[in-house]
């Protein structure tokens, strides 16, 4: 079984497959999350806003407090860490490594399942999802790390 490489930020991830720690990658998906792309004013324009509190004149939100960009962040990591799990379960990869934006592999992590948690050799924390194939392959080591069998 191969190793996967899961690249990706809040709004982008790309999935590639490496059949040997000495191989090149190839990329076997990709998936976008474009309400991360919009701004946060579009984002909120169907939420709750402030309403006046009346003759006093202050102001309170209606409203959650997490912020729309970050609720769909962790939406679309939540998302990412589903698919990895039904693909590990399909026995799709041995072995994963995470490279993510920093902010996004800390809810990378929070969302993944202890069954795929278990199978992660490397993380890095880099955004480095724009770059193309051979850019992303020069972030990783030279020799691929393994779970020992």
């Amino acid at each position: 079984m191969s190793s996967w490489i899961l690249v990706a930020d809040s709004a982008r991830a790309r999935l590639f497959n490496a059949e040997t720690t000495e191989s090149a990658l190839s990329e076997i998906e990709s998936m976008i999350h474009p309400e991360a792309q919009q701004h946060e004013q579009k984002l909120t324009s169907d939420l709750p806003g402030s309403q006046a509190g009346g003759a006093t004149g202050s102001h309170h939100s209606v409203g959650g407090k997490t912020a729309p960009k970050k609720y769909e962040a962790v939406k679309f990591a939540r998302e990412l860490c589903k698919y990895l799990e039904a693909a590990h379960n399909a026995q799709k990869f041995s072995q994963l490594i995470v490279v993510a934006a920093p902010t996004f592999l800390g809810s990378l992590r929070k969302e993944m399942s202890s069954n795929v948690a278990k199978v992660i050799t490397l993380e890095i924390d880099k955004d480095i999802v724009e770059q193309d194939v051979n850019s992303i392959r020069g972030h990783l080591p030279t020799i691929l790390p393994h779970l020992a069998s």
